[in-house]
């Protein structure tokens, strides 16, 4: 009698050599898979929220919305894995190219972009909007990270001149836009790389009067920057339909929501698929459900951050901390407004809002962020690169 021989042959073997098998044994795999689940709940919102954005809209299709994000996220978590796969030296390459070509874009956009809003923030194509600052940010990020490393090493390279002049130059384009929101979400990026690379306290502080000085200055220089702060502050003395609207659909949620599908209030939210899609979630899921998605990111901030501190190259250091706190920003922002804590803003909500460039763009940082943190021989500190050894044997 001859028995079947015990087959050791598996997609992902240890002994796998092959670049998806080594990939697979030094990326972090439990940040991946909590990114999965935020991709796969934003997938589930857009099947809420289409249906209302549809009718809000005119369009036939009641699940409109909902096809597009499918496909956004597919695309997303296929440029999530592709990007995670390359090494150092593929990360600064590819930041720069997507840098040099997310500034064209912008530099064009005052003449052949497309206005909405008061906003001239996106090129629009073949029914689609791309948005360049999306992709700029994460880049911008690598490359001042990078900047801040050379500088670090005394070669006579003026790698903190040239970080200020990135950001400078991707500062200027944002508020020519205008789009006063993501000036803040990068210069919060920027300066928390800028601090992270180990400058004087002094320096800090400087930026960080400077940045103060330079947002409170928006107030009187952006008139829709003015109405947002007025209508926060005087809510009493302005319009603040959409606000409260969200608003209402938190608190209608109570502890364990409506049920799926069954959100009222979300038909009364005009952006409830984008910037409010939070509120959806909490009207239909109620407070547990917003506490775990709230919790998620938190997960993917705190874990990135721990493992971006045991990098021993400053460089990958201060870029993967800088991804990090880039997202977790984003989505602290979002949440925020939508608990009408701060003033309003166009802020998406990572993975979890419709949005073609914001999700394509969110796959992209999380795949920069997580090939940056790969386990590499000699990537983390003394104790640990030991403790990690065994995934190169």
């Amino acid at each position: 009698m001859t028995t079947a021989p015990t087959s050791n042959a598996h997609a992902f073997a240890r002994s796998d050599r092959t670049p998806l098998g080594v990939w697979w044994w030094t990326v972090d795999r439990w940040m991946l898979g909590v990114v999965a689940l935020l991709i796969g709940i934003g997938v589930l919102m857009s099947f809420a929220a289409s249906p209302a954005a549809a009718a809000r809209m005119n369009i036939g299709d009641p699940f409109h919305f909902a096809v597009r994000q499918c496909v956004f996220a597919g695309a997303s978590a296929v440029i999530l894995i592709g990007v995670s796969m390359l090494d150092v030296k593929g990360v600064r390459r590819a930041s720069f190219f997507i840098w040099l070509c997310a500034i064209a874009v912008m530099v064009a956009l005052p003449f052949i972009g497309h206005n909405a809003k008061g906003a001239t923030r996106w090129l629009e194509f073949g029914g689609f909007t791309f948005q360049p600052s999306e992709y700029m940010k994460p880049a911008l990020i690598i490359l001042v990270a990078w900047m801040f490393a050379e500088g670090q090493k005394g070669q006579g390279v003026p790698g903190v001149s040239i970080a200020f002049a990135l950001y400078a130059v991707s500062v200027g384009l944002l508020l020519i836009q205008p789009d006063v929101g993501q000036t803040v979400l990068i210069t919060i990026a920027f300066g928390a790389a800028f601090w992270m690379a180990g400058v004087p306290m002094s320096w800090v502080m400087l930026l960080g009067a400077t940045a103060v000085a330079g947002l409170s200055s928006t107030y009187f220089l952006f008139p829709h920057v003015q109405s947002r702060v007025d209508r926060f502050l005087s809510p009493d003395k302005a319009d603040t339909h959409q606000v409260d609207r969200a608003s209402e659909a938190i608190a209608a949620g109570g502890f364990f929501g409506r049920g799926p599908g069954e959100g009222v209030m979300k038909r009364h939210v005009p952006d409830l698929h984008t910037d409010f899609i939070y509120s959806v979630g909490a009207e239909e899921y109620g407070l547990i459900f917003s506490l775990l998605l709230i919790s998620l990111f938190a997960f993917v901030v705190v874990r990135g951050l721990y493992r971006a501190m045991k990098l021993s190259d400053p460089f990958e250091q201060v870029a993967a901390a800088g991804l990090f706190v880039l997202v977790g920003q984003q989505a602290i922002i979002n949440v925020a407004v939508n608990l009408n804590l701060i003033p309003t803003k166009g802020m998406t909500l990572p993975f979890i809002s419709y949005g073609g460039s914001s999700m394509l763009a969110m796959g992209l940082t999380m795949g920069l962020a997580l090939a940056l943190t790969r386990r590499r021989p000699g990537a983390y500190t003394q104790t640990e690169g030991l403790a990690k050894a065994g995934a190169f044997a």
